[in-house]
């Protein structure tokens, strides 16, 4: 009994110690700004999802749950494939408005990254960012990892990622006649730390599925454009031998 006594306390302790890890980290990577007009107020937080964040809210979760080692790797791999960081910077937006009703739609016409000397709008975000509200409401923003005509990581070489809202998303904002900004300092967050051992395994699977299939959807469509111009030649072809016999 006493043996098992000091194993809870041990416990307890450890998972108190990566609760307070997290909190700290979470202090970097969740930048939070408020406004106030008179009796309104709003407060605004942006988290960017490094990959020492992802982890650290990981450990938490397992530490929290005393999950067993594969346990932890199945919620892993639900989170990654959550986030997308392998293909997407996933970015979460936090609101609480005690102040007139924002109307942030469409919501991708509000936000958008900036990263060196190019700017980014969402590639996809969570659709209920779009609807007038008060109160509290949160989503997810995506955007795009890699540049669309290169095919190179747009954070290689940068050092910093800025997260910018329009100033039309919140008359509260609005009223001080800026854009809101929350900028992140990410030349040391490496994601790739992220995608070891079965996890790994199973978002390589995953991705690879995705692309046999795509290889698949092109072949198809391949084969019908062939079998269109082969189809188009024997016509020809056929048309022509008619004309012979009559000259």
């Amino acid at each position: 009994m006493k043996i098992f006594t000091i194993a809870v306390f041990i416990t307890a302790i450890c998972a108190a110690a990566y609760a307070a890890s997290l909190d700290n980290i979470l202090m970097r990577w969740r930048k939070t700004a408020k406004y106030e007009d008179g009796t309104s107020n709003l407060t605004v937080a942006v988290t960017y999802y490094s990959a020492e964040l992802v982890e650290a809210e990981i450990q938490a979760e397992a530490e929290k749950n005393l999950w067993t080692q594969d346990e932890l790797e199945r919620y892993k791999y639900r989170y990654l494939q959550m986030l997308n960081l392998s293909e997407m910077i996933p970015i979460k937006v936090e609101f609480v408005n005690n102040g007139p009703t924002m109307h942030p739609g469409p919501f991708d016409k509000m936000i958008d990254m900036t990263i060196g000397n190019k700017t980014y709008e969402p590639a996809d975000y969570d659709k209920r960012l779009n609807f007038p509200f008060q109160g509290e409401k949160d989503g997810l923003v995506f955007f795009n990892r890699f540049d669309p005509k290169t095919g190179k990581n747009i954070l290689d070489g940068q050092k910093r990622v800025t997260i910018t809202l329009s100033p039309g998303i919140s008359a509260i904002i609005s009223s001080r006649g800026r854009n809101a900004r929350f900028f992140w300092d990410i030349n040391k967050d490496d994601p790739s730390k992220l995608y070891a051992g079965a996890t790994a395994a199973r978002l390589e699977t995953d991705r690879l599925i995705k692309r046999l299939e795509n290889l698949r959807k092109d072949r198809a469509d391949e084969a019908a454009r062939l079998k269109a111009i082969d189809d188009e030649i024997s016509t020809v072809q056929s048309r022509l031998d008619e004309l012979a016999t009559i000259q």
